[in-house]
């Protein structure tokens, strides 16, 4: 296994040695034409890249040879200086030795002296002859038996291995279907090839979903400037923080939340920090903070946004949602905080007083929730007023291949999305209650409201759903309680079956416009499996509760 640090190194040789062949490419061409300005702008991009990467990774020679002569190509470039004269060997020289110091990195040992170059390299910013010596005369039996070298690092476009992990995923379908038969059939040559065809798919399955993993930093370093930005046009005092930057991530899932997070960040400057002068009148310092961050938790990947502004006004939002009849008054008054929450996340929902370019335009934070839903992932808030805010974005690290609770209902085989799941229990009708035409099963201290998974799927378009009576409950209820949007629901099922891996397949038509479903699944027995929508089935609730 290698450690993370080994793996930033060969990220790093790979960049850098494609650096050096085009550098080395590209001087040439200078040479040639001293006046082409695509060589003299890429010769600066890539020193001014280098440059970074270098120092990032504590390689101080690179970073300051580098340095040095990004300065020198943007003085060329902005005709104040010309590349000829001694000038010319000095660069040569500079770029010879970037791909020296490359190799060493590469190899471990001890980097080249870089005294004398980084000197000419000074002499010749200040307008200064340079001191030549022997590193800058050519050798042509030397630019002739120069060694080249290939980088390790392949870059791979994503549809590629979007087609691979999709073909992983049919040979995942075809393994479990082969195991599956393995052991009815009672073949031990056959049970031992069907156990190495699932080690080697595993390994395969993994491998591929590893390939496709990036850094979160490569999305959060793009936001101290969105983060500037906004606080001027807001006219606030902002500091952000980044952590967690190398918590990695599938690169479609941190595509996927790119608007999400951005949409989020600006709400928290837009919406949560107040202005100086308010923030000095509440107590706190003039400048707000705001913090992205990431970590892992079991099998998901937590993004935070947190702000220390006002927080969330739970009654203002009480009274917005009663406003906009989302819900009785009489209701409203018996939501907890986390439920009344809840209402940011409808669509067109907005707190704002005013229209300004930041918020208030009616493109809430039910945008930033469709994202995570169709990810299979979680939004959670958390805020304490006067305090602050916190959002939580709970993903999957892939999207391909899920954990998923399969259970049976009348006689079918389904599939519910663990990252929905909270748990699952066996009540007794002595353990329900029918409270308000609604049953209630009371666990761990809370009252969650239970429905028949039955009535949902085949209960009428339109119209409640039929008013709970204790007298139909009869003998032990398999419950399985989901968790959406800080709302969960208990659903009655015939049996648990078990926990697995499965591989989501998008409905064929007419089938895709059924709201209830997110996809199929074909089981190790060649059975289709329908999988919920947890989402869609909590929202189908709400509307029909009795």
């Amino acid at each position: 296994m290698k450690s993370r640090e080994q793996e930033y190194r060969e990220i790093f040789m790979a960049e850098a040695l494609e650096y050096y062949d085009a550098m080395s490419r590209h001087i040439s061409e200078l040479e040639k034409n001293p006046a082409d300005a695509p060589a003299l702008n890429e010769l600066f991009r890539l020193m001014h890249n280098l440059k970074a990467n270098a120092r990032a990774m504590g390689y101080a020679d690179i970073g300051e040879v580098a340095h040095r002569m990004e300065t020198i190509f943007g003085l060329i470039r902005d005709k104040e200086k010309t590349f000829s004269g001694s000038m010319v060997p000095v660069l040569f020289t500079g770029v010879d030795k970037i791909g020296e110091m490359i190799r060493a990195v590469g190899e471990s040992r001890e980097l080249p002296s870089v005294a004398t170059l980084v000197n000419n390299l000074d002499l010749l910013v200040k307008g200064e002859e340079p001191v030549l010596g022997e590193e800058e005369e050519v050798d042509a039996d030397e630019d002739a038996n120069r060694k080249l070298e290939l980088s390790d690092l392949v870059y791979i476009q994503i549809k590629k291995l979007d087609h691979l992990l999709n073909l992983v995923g049919e040979l995942i379908i075809d393994r479990d279907r082969i195991l599956t038969l393995s052991q009815e059939i009672g073949s031990p040559a056959l049970q031992t090839a069907a156990t190495h065809l699932f080690r080697i798919a595993d390994e395969l399955q993994y491998s591929v979903m590893d390939a496709r993993l990036v850094n979160v930093g490569s999305l959060f370093n793009k936001f101290p400037r969105v983060v500037r930005d906004v606080a001027t046009a807001e006219q606030k005092d902002v500091e952000l923080t980044i952590s967690g930057e190398d918590i990695q991530i599938d690169r479609n899932i941190l595509q996927i939340i790119t608007d999400a997070l951005l949409h989020l960040v600006r709400n928290a400057i837009g919406h949560g920090i107040e202005t100086p002068e308010d923030r000095v009148k509440a107590g706190k310092p003039a400048q707000g903070k705001l913090a992205l961050s990431a970590q892992t938790e079991r099998d998901d990947v937590l993004i935070q946004v947190t702000d220390d502004g006002k927080g969330i006004d739970v009654e203002s939002v009480r009274r917005k949602a009663v406003e906009r009849g989302l819900v009785s008054a009489e209701a409203a008054g018996l939501l907890d905080p986390g439920a009344v929450r809840a209402f940011l996340f409808e669509p067109g929902f907005s707190m704002a007083k005013e229209v300004t370019e930041i918020s208030g335009r009616g493109v809430g934070l039910d945008v930033v929730k469709l994202a995570i839903d169709s990810l299979g992932g979680q939004l959670r808030v958390e805020s304490v007023l006067g305090q602050g805010t916190t959002f939580t974005l709970v993903l999957p690290t892939s999207i391909a291949v899920k954990g998923a609770l399969l259970f049976e209902l009348e006689e079918s085989s389904y599939a519910i999305p663990l990252m929905h799941t909270d748990l699952v229990v066996a009540l007794w009708p002595d353990d329900l209650h029918v409270v308000g035409g609604m049953l209630l099963a009371h666990v761990f201290g809370d009252n969650i409201p239970v429905v028949p998974l039955r009535a949902l799927l085949h209960g009428s378009e339109d119209g409640p759903l039929p008013a709970a009576n204790k007298e139909d409950i009869t003998g032990r209820q398999n419950i399985i309680i989901v968790n959406y949007n800080n709302r969960r629901l208990g659903l009655i099922v015939d049996r648990f079956l078990r926990q697995q891996d499965i591989v989501i397949k998008p409905m064929s038509k007419p089938l895709d416009m059924i709201d209830l479903f997110g996809g199929v699944t074909l089981l190790g027995n060649g059975q289709v499996c329908l999988v919920l929508d947890v989402p869609a089935l909590t929202r189908l609730f709400l509307a029909k509760r009795p």
